[in-house]
C-alpha cells in the first residue's frame, strides 16, 4: 500500500494535467478579451473581389458569354490577311462561334476559363506553277480552350481551288 501512495505523487508530478492545473506566477497572464473594430480590421486587408455577399472570395462564378462572343468574332474579322510563303489567307466570315466563358474568384483571386468552338469560311491566293489562284473554305475548330492550345484540333472539311489546267 506504501508502494501506491507514493506512486501517487510521482505519477501526478509528471502528468500533464497536472501542471496545468497548478497555475504559477511565473506563468504568462491569462489573455483579455477584447472586442473587434471592424474599421481597424480591413484597413490591413485589400478589398475583397467579388460579389458584396461574398465577401470570404470563397466561389462565385461570372458569365462572360456574350461579352466573349462578340470580341471573339471582332477580333477574327479584325485580323486582316495572313501572310504565306506561297500566298496569303483572310478570315472572310465567322459562321459559327458558340460556347462558355467564365470567370471564377476562388480564395478571393480571380481566374478565367472557356471552352469554344469556331467555324470560320476563309479566302485566299496562292501561288501556283507561277500562277496566283483564288482559293476559299471553310475550317473548323470544334474544341478549343483555355490551357489546352497545344491539343487544338483544326479541320477543312471542305475548300474549293479553282482547277490548275482549265480544259
Amino acid at each position: 500500500m506504501e508502494e501506491t501512495a507514493a506512486a501517487a505523487p510521482a505519477e501526478k508530478a509528471s502528468s500533464y494535467r497536472y501542471w496545468v492545473r497548478e497555475a504559477t506566477g511565473d506563468a504568462a497572464p491569462l489573455p483579455v478579451p477584447r472586442k473587434l473594430d471592424p474599421a481597424a480590421n480591413g484597413n490591413g486587408n485589400p478589398p475583397p473581389l467579388g460579389s458584396v455577399w461574398n465577401q470570404a472570395g470563397t466561389w462565385e462564378e461570372k458569365n462572360l458569354n456574350s461579352w466573349a462572343n462578340s470580341r471573339i468574332k471582332d477580333l477574327l474579322g479584325s485580323l486582316g490577311s495572313l501572310k504565306f510563303p506561297t500566298g496569303n489567307a483572310s478570315v472572310d466570315e465567322v459562321s459559327k462561334c458558340s460556347g462558355d466563358a467564365f470567370q471564377v474568384t476562388v480564395r478571393n483571386k480571380k481566374r478565367v476559363g472557356y471552352n469554344y468552338e469556331l467555324s470560320l469560311r476563309f479566302k485566299g491566293e496562292w501561288l501556283v506553277k507561277e500562277e496566283n489562284k483564288k482559293i476559299k473554305g471553310h475550317l473548323d475548330i470544334p474544341e478549343f480552350s483555355f490551357g489546352e492550345i497545344d491539343d487544338l484540333e483544326v479541320k477543312l472539311p471542305h475548300y474549293h481551288v479553282p482547277p490548275l489546267f482549265p480544259t
